[in-house]
């Protein structure tokens, strides 16, 4: 899924114009965006929201409060009967706590007649200064994780930062290493690697820029904060004709060379590498012509 669009759990009003946008997976909030005061309220506007909502398109997903703030439970008691197609797991500190949502959904898939497995988890896995020492323990640690995120304002806020970015809007160093750790932490736990949000929703350009900076590096989706983010995340997360033709070409060529290690294309030796690079290239762009 290339698009994922935060909402408040607590506005039934931006709940709603959400399904208007192309938007691939949508995430009502229950953490951040939610006062304490606000918590249950939400939770039963949420709830109503995913009874009332296919979960088809856009993918329906919950982000619940951190497992250390004694909410979460109320959070899954609330939402998980009505479906939802995953749980987002905000300031996870390791795989550890991947496997403990893990067991909670276990037992609430059980208690509300939902196929074993059947909820997926993201991990929003940056969050917190110790949290960038255990990105290769999401390996492993459960079937049902399908996405890794990263966060930047959570984590200078821990570190004591006064930003995250440059007067240019760059991402400073220690942020630049929680997005690669990132990225790597996903792709070694066969996750999807998601990029941060874009906190100026006014700055299309800029929004472009990190996206098809995000897509160069390796990174398959995008976060966002407002619906007008959405049109320009899809874009850049699609491959482009000429891509999807350059990869069809490699693939076609390694298949007519049958067990080949290396083929030549244009006077260019291309290896294994690239071909695997080809098939995810008409993976994405057969997933994004069902969205």
């Amino acid at each position: 899924m290339r698009s994922w669009l935060f909402v408040p759990g607590n506005s039934e009003k931006k709940l709603a114009k959400s399904l208007a946008t192309a938007a691939d997976a949508v995430i009502v909030d229950l953490e951040d965006s939610v006062a304490l005061n606000d918590k249950e309220s939400a939770r039963v506007i949420t709830s109503s929201f995913l009874r009332e909502t296919s979960r088809a398109s856009p993918a329906l997903w919950v982000r619940v409060n951190a497992l250390d703030t004694g909410l979460t439970d109320e959070d899954l008691d609330a939402v998980m009967a009505a479906r939802p197609a995953g749980i987002m797991l905000p300031k996870s500190l390791s795989g550890k706590d991947v496997t403990h949502l893990d067991a909670k959904l276990t037992v609430l898939e059980a208690r509300h007649n939902i196929d074993d497995g059947d909820t997926q988890i993201c991990v929003v896995a940056t969050e917190t200064a110790a949290s960038l020492f255990t990105l290769g323990t999401y390996m492993g640690s459960s079937p049902r994780l399908s996405a890794l995120t990263w966060g930047a304002e959570d984590l200078s806020a821990d570190l004591g930062a006064q930003t995250s970015r440059d007067g240019d809007g760059k991402l400073t160093d220690p942020y630049r290493l929680a997005r690669a750790l990132c990225l790597s932490g996903a792709v070694a736990a066969s996750a999807q690697p998601l990029d941060t949000v874009f906190v100026n929703f006014h700055n299309e350009p800029g929004l472009k820029e990190e996206c098809e900076a995000a897509c160069s590096d390796g990174f398959t989706g995008k976060m966002a904060i407002h619906p007008n983010q959405i049109d320009i995340i899809n874009q850049a997360f699609t491959p482009s004709l000429d891509a999807i033709q350059r990869a069809q070409v490699i693939v076609a060529a390694f298949a007519d060379a049958g067990n080949a290690g290396v083929v030549a294309i244009d006077g260019e030796m291309l290896d294994r590498p690239h071909l695997r690079r080809a098939e995810t290239v008409l993976t994405r762009a057969e997933l994004a012509k069902n969205k």
